[in-house]
């Protein structure tokens, strides 16, 4: 009688088994430490590296990345990490995961047909950095493009649902007197008119801030273009939430009476653009507050300019602007076990196919990530964003 293949694996010895992953591809991955002023997040928690380890891969990591959310290098090594002094050594593995867009100096560590793992923040990723990509026949793949079997997209819906919350919270800090805003308290007390909160986007991060604006007792508007998405939030919050496509008489209105403006449209997947005018900001209430949350792709306000969290407030017309691309790096960790939970089985893919291109010729997602493909920019939006012919990652993959 033949035994099942799965119950004669698990009859094997351990070193047996151990020789089995020793047979299998290793991947080099390199972890380096963020520039804190603008980052804070790491795509890998401990916990995250352990289960990469534990199948042979390599990770390197520079020390103290972890230090910004509490994690210490004897937690990572202790994972099976390696720690490492110097950013060369990290930036010289096949694989480098960062959050931020990678700088021309990160690049130029970096060996040719690597790849890199970031964030697309396209306000913080130069042409320059495109080109010279381009230049070294690398790869470069988004977080948020990435999409899974359900052609859904992971980190933006994990990162979005962080960010929504995150951005209540920090309209409520804006609106006390500490902060410099009007000393009001979002929300609502017997006797007293609530706050209007207004939404800009019926996304994931605009559901979940108007849910946690709705249980502190704020009043809520949300605008979208898309009926699908505001019939599909009405239902889920119900009538107390005001629900409008964008159109200008309404917005108008809406604008003039808010106490906090929170905008999340994307754009980077093809959306209609929309950017409310400067002309129309100006007509906000004295010491109102915006938190522009798609400042990465352009920002959905003429006043909108990027920011690093250790400064990210303006004031303009006498608006409080809060303008950063990372608003969920507020909380670090909790940011990263949300990410390290995406990209731990990425990574294990990715060595089971053996290669990155074999990862991408076999996964319709994962190649939704990709934007440059061998030294080929083949992402069609960036392409116009930044005026760089693309080319159809299907044929190249043809070719390969």
């Amino acid at each position: 009688m033949k035994t099942d293949p799965k119950e004669q694996r698990s009859l094997f010895p351990e070193e047996c088994l151990l020789r089995e992953i020793a047979r299998q591809p290793r991947l080099s991955i390199g972890i380096p430490k963020e520039n804190a002023e603008v980052e804070t997040r790491l795509a890998l928690t401990p916990e995250g590296v352990a289960i990469v380890t534990e199948e042979g891969h390599s990770v390197y990591i520079q020390r103290g990345a972890g230090d910004p959310m509490l994690y210490s290098d004897l937690q990572y090594s202790e994972a099976g990490a390696f720690l490492v002094d110097d950013a060369t050594e990290v930036f010289s593995a096949d694989l480098v995961l960062k959050i931020a867009p990678p700088t021309l100096n990160e690049l130029n560590l970096m060996h040719d047909r690597s790849t890199i793992f970031s964030m697309l923040q396209l306000s913080n990723l130069s042409a320059e950095c495109i080109k010279l990509i381009m230049q070294k026949k690398m790869s470069a793949i988004a977080y948020e493009l990435i999409r899974d079997e359900q052609k859904s997209f992971p980190v933006v819906s994990s990162i979005s649902e962080i960010e929504g919350n995150s951005a209540i919270s920090v309209a409520a800090e804006m609106m006390s007197n500490e902060r410099g805003g009007k000393g009001l308290l979002l929300g609502g007390v017997a006797g007293i008119s609530p706050t209007e909160v207004l939404i800009l986007g019926a996304g994931i991060a605009g559901s979940v801030a108007a849910r946690t604006a709705l249980a502190l007792g704020a009043q809520v508007k949300i605008f979208d273009h898309d009926i699908n998405k505001l019939r599909k939030i009405q239902h889920y919050l119900g009538q107390q939430v005001f629900t409008s496509v964008i159109h200008p008489t309404v917005l108008f209105r809406a604008l003039a009476t808010a106490d906090a403006v929170i905008a999340n449209l994307r754009y980077i997947n093809g959306f209609e653009r929309f950017m409310v005018s400067e002309d129309l900001v100006k007509t906000m209430k004295p010491g109102a507050i915006i938190i522009d949350m798609s400042v990465d792709q352009g920002g959905c306000f003429e006043t909108s300019e990027c920011r690093t969290l250790k400064n990210p407030i303006f004031v303009k017309h006498g608006i409080i602007h809060y303008c950063v691309p990372n608003i969920s790096a507020r909380v670090a960790r909790t940011s990263s076990m949300a990410l390290s939970n995406i990209f731990a089985p990425i990574l294990l893919k990715i060595g089971h196919s053996g290669s990155v291109k074999s990862a991408i010729s076999e996964s319709y997602g994962f190649r939704h990530g990709v934007y440059i493909y061998g030294g080929v920019l083949v992402n069609r939006l960036i392409g116009d964003y930044y005026g760089i012919a693309t080319n159809d990652i299907g044929l190249l993959l043809a070719g390969y």
